[in-house]
């Protein structure tokens, strides 16, 4: 047990080494001797987890996926909003978030490590189908056309945001994103109900957090 306890910390620790260099380097320009010094490891213990540097790439990627916040609501579309709204807040905080969204905009890397932004859009299709299904989104709107949409918008207000501002607006240009968006998609009896100001990632993420610990001390 004591082993495998080792074997995920370290794997954790390459991990969020990994996700640093990446994303402040990018794929290739990051070394394993950098990862391999952030990390604190031997690069036995780095190859022992992953094989190669294009693995190690992907395992951010997958890691990222892994990250999402998703706290149930009454409507789904406001789990739609929080899900991105919690993203926004974090993603200038987080490294591996970070490296995910630098990893997956590096299209000369695409055929070796893929890019998070399908998961990304199936992700949102669903829910938006989920929510077709619930009457809370107009007939019109065919979910999987939406996500692509969505999709292709929130990653230029990625970009947008990391280069005229550093992030510090990313908050506020994806609330801004969902006003625009969801009077075409929601109906308008849930539209006037859906939260989209700039603090519900802040809000939600604070709210994860409270009931976490609330988890915790009853466990005590």
């Amino acid at each position: 047990m004591a082993q495998q306890e080792r074997a995920v910390r370290t794997r954790r620790a390459v991990l969020e080494a990994a996700a640093g260099v990446f994303a402040e380097r990018g794929y290739a320009a990051a070394t394993i001797a950098e990862i391999l010094n952030r990390a604190g490891v031997t690069k036995g213990a780095l190859y022992f987890h992953f094989d190669s540097k294009a693995a190690l790439a992907r395992g951010v990627l997958q890691e990222q996926m892994r990250t999402a916040y998703h706290v149930p609501r009454e409507l789904k579309l406001q789990e739609w909003v929080d899900a991105g709204m919690t993203l926004a807040t974090r993603l200038p905080r987080e490294p591996m978030l970070l490296a995910g969204v630098r990893l997956s905009a590096d299209l000369r890397g695409h055929d070796v490590l893929g890019s998070t932004w399908p998961a990304w859009a199936r992700l949102t299709s669903c829910v938006l189908a989920e929510a077709k299904r619930r009457g809370e989104v107009l007939p019109h709107v065919v979910p999987e056309q939406t996500a692509q949409v969505f999709l292709g918008a929130w990653i230029g207000v990625q970009f947008v945001s990391q280069a005229v501002a550093g992030w510090t607006d990313l908050d506020e240009r994806m609330a801004a994103l969902y006003e625009h968006l969801l009077p075409a998609i929601a109906a308008p009896a849930v539209l006037v109900r859906l939260d989209t100001a700039p603090d519900r990632g802040a809000r939600v993420i604070a709210e994860v957090r409270e009931k976490s610990a609330e988890f915790a001390g009853a466990l005590a």
